[in-house]
């Protein structure tokens, strides 16, 4: 019987009773807190050393020492075998397919075959059985996954979920979100996949400036192209962006068609249309394809948008926008200090995106307050249309954006005002939340709910200052039945 070489008592029992002792001094073990101070008398005092213990720990795996399993893991297709020597109480007791394996093995040695990648960071690993921490990197996220999904480690499956998470803003050589949401699909993760892609829209501009946008999958593209709160500069760069990516991955035609025919034209404006239609080798190529949506967004930029709303459905994609960040869309805002006192801005948008309503402005006034203003204390305007606000104590951050003026122009358009919350993450400034209301709403009812401005290093600040970007987005609608 194997001993150990400090006390001369049986090496199971040694492990068994360091187990023991580290499942008593933990606050966790698999998830049920243990409070040993409930069962202490009163005014004592507790001595934690369950961080020599871990240690302790570390070293018997690292040693060896009192081993009674051998796992043998190794690489598919390959000849490479790592041998890691191990302990059948600490493996049995963090996962019950270990504990399945060990209990049906004829001898002491346990083959497991593994992936290059899993067999790679399978030492990472085991070592977090026996310590409960474990370091990770963004390249090695995915297989640490899928090894504690396979044995059934569920802390280290969700630690390593909401990690990848907390990290999709993080910078990486290749880029990491797309793998990330690649994988989430494969294993049903709605969860993990759902953040990806928000975080893909919300943050497209960067996205496309990448070298991960050229890894993006046929389905995820079209996924990204159906969107209408993808956040980037202009549907140009997307199209110019696109065109990269097919003349990078060379897909099949019918995906090519389709794709083309999920770019909004209609939000492309006509100088910019006439000169891809040119100087684009790919819309000359699929030209036949599209050549009905090139002549509709012409004659959306021709016409009156009345009298087109009169012939054609303007509520399909086409005339859609997106939440473009170019200046005819919105402004950006910077609130310094936001919890100090309310704020009020100005800035102009375009009245459309359509060419006839290009050179037309709307004035837009939006008041920030870092405290909730009731209905009875709404703002009013001056004669000369500057906003004075009412202040009142205590509540939630409130923003209202509401135009300066009316105007007959503003007939069959509606406006749908999109609020924009940048934050930074991992040194990068990124997308933070993202807050939508109507014409027929003044104000976003949910607008920094559970921030906490207060607090200067809160998620929702960047240098203490809150960092805002305004979108306007006019949305025409059909007016009469569309002739047949």
């Amino acid at each position: 019987m194997v001993r150990s070489c400090e006390q001369g008592i049986p090496a199971w029992v040694f492990v068994g009773t360091m187990l023991l002792s580290l499942q008593l001094n933990s606050l966790t073990v698999r998830g049920a807190a243990l409070k040993q101070e409930a069962v202490l008398d009163s005014g004592a005092t507790v001595l934690n050393h369950s961080m020599s213990l871990v240690q302790r720990m570390e070293s018997l795996l690292a040693m060896g020492n009192g081993s009674d399993v051998t796992l043998r893991v190794q690489t598919v297709n390959t000849d490479e075998i790592k041998v890691i020597q191990a302990h059948t109480l600490v493996l049995t007791l963090q996962s019950d397919v270990f504990e399945e394996l060990l209990m049906s093995r004829n001898n002491s040695v346990v083959v497991l075959m593994e992936t290059p990648e899993c067999a790679a960071v399978f030492d990472k690993f085991i070592r977090y059985l026996y310590c409960g921490d474990i370091s990770v990197r963004l390249d090695q996220t995915i297989s640490l996954h899928k090894l504690a999904s396979k044995y059934h480690v569920w802390a280290l499956q969700q630690g390593l979920t909401q990690y990848m998470t907390q990290h999709l803003s993080s910078d990486s050589p290749a880029g990491h979100v797309v793998g990330w949401y690649n994988y989430a699909l494969q294993i049903g993760d709605t969860a993990l996949r759902d953040s990806c892609l928000q975080y893909l829209s919300w943050n497209l501009s960067s996205v496309l400036q990448s070298g991960e946008w050229g890894s993006i999958s046929e389905d995820l593209l079209l996924s990204l192209l159906q969107r209408s709160d993808l956040i980037l500069q202009s549907e140009l760069e997307l199209y110019e962006a696109l065109e990269a990516w097919i003349n990078q991955n060379q897909p099949v035609s019918t995906f090519v068609e389709n794709a083309l025919k999920a770019v909004r034209y209609g939000m492309i404006p006509p100088q910019h249309l006439f000169r891809l239609q040119k100087q684009s080798f790919l819309i000359q190529k699929y030209y036949e394809s599209i050549r009905d949506l090139l002549y509709l967004a012409f004659q959306f930029h021709a016409a009156s948008p009345i009298q087109l709303a009169k012939y054609f459905d303007v509520n399909c994609s086409i005339f859609t926008p997106r939440n473009y960040l170019s200046p005819s869309w919105g402004s950006h805002w910077v609130i310094n200090n936001p919890t100090r006192d309310d704020r009020s801005f100005s800035f102009q948008t375009q009245l459309g995106p359509s060419g006839h309503d290009s050179s037309k402005r709307v004035t837009w006034n939006a008041l920030f307050s870092p405290r909730w203003l009731p209905l009875s204390a709404r703002s009013t305007y001056t004669e000369l249309g500057a906003m004075q606000p009412t202040r009142t104590d205590g509540g939630r951050p409130r923003i209202i954006v509401t135009p300066a003026t009316s105007s007959p122009d503003f007939a069959g358009v509606s406006f749908q005002k999109t609020v924009i919350v940048m934050a930074k993450q991992q040194g990068k400034v990124v997308v933070r939340h993202v807050y939508n209301f109507h014409q027929s709403t003044e104000e976003a009812g949910d607008f920094l709910l559970d921030a906490d401005l207060q607090r200067r290093a809160s998620e929702y600040l960047i240098d203490s200052s809150l960092y805002l970007h305004i979108v306007i987005k006019p949305i025409y609608h059909t007016l009469l039945v569309a002739r047949k």
